[in-house]
């Protein structure tokens, strides 16, 4: 008798996509709470503002951050319940990815005329520039190969 005889051969595991987005939702959503976490992020009771570029609130001392930029990485989280789908986590990975990639152009742009554009609602340093530019392209990769893997199972 083998060893996988009475055993369902059927696989109930989630698919990569799946995992991956709720994972990537999960740090988002820690992300948003974190930069609410004094020691976390530096200068938070004196520096944290609700928008714009005033603030010099720091997330783990490297990533500026305000109210709105905290409740935006919470949002994120949705990849939470995105992921319960292979299309709603594919969607959400390269959908997401593609914001971050506009938010990295953003950056780009705003940081050219920082005090003097209206625009500049959201505090940006370098470190969140390329934190955006590697977010996007991450995320878009991770959804195009790991969607690509379950199509083919």
């Amino acid at each position: 008798m083998s060893a996988t005889a009475g055993r369902s051969t059927t696989n109930t595991s989630r698919p990569l996509v799946c995992l991956v987005a709720a994972a990537v939702g999960a740090v988002f959503l820690l992300t948003g709470i974190l930069g609410f976490v004094p020691g976390i992020t530096t200068n938070l009771y004196e520096g944290l503002e609700l928008a714009g570029n005033d603030g010099n609130a720091m997330l783990l001392g490297l990533f500026q951050v305000s109210v709105l930029h905290n409740i935006v990485h919470g949002l994120y989280g949705v990849g939470l319940v995105m992921a319960r789908t292979a299309a709603g986590a594919r969607t959400y990975l390269i959908g997401g990815g593609i914001i971050y990639l506009g938010l990295w152009i953003y950056g780009l742009v705003i940081d050219t005329a920082k005090e003097t554009n209206s625009a500049n609602f959201i505090p940006l340093n370098d470190a969140d520039n390329w934190l955006h530019l590697g977010l996007g392209a991450g995320m878009i990769a991770l959804g195009l190969v790991t969607s690509r893997t379950h199509a083919r199972s």
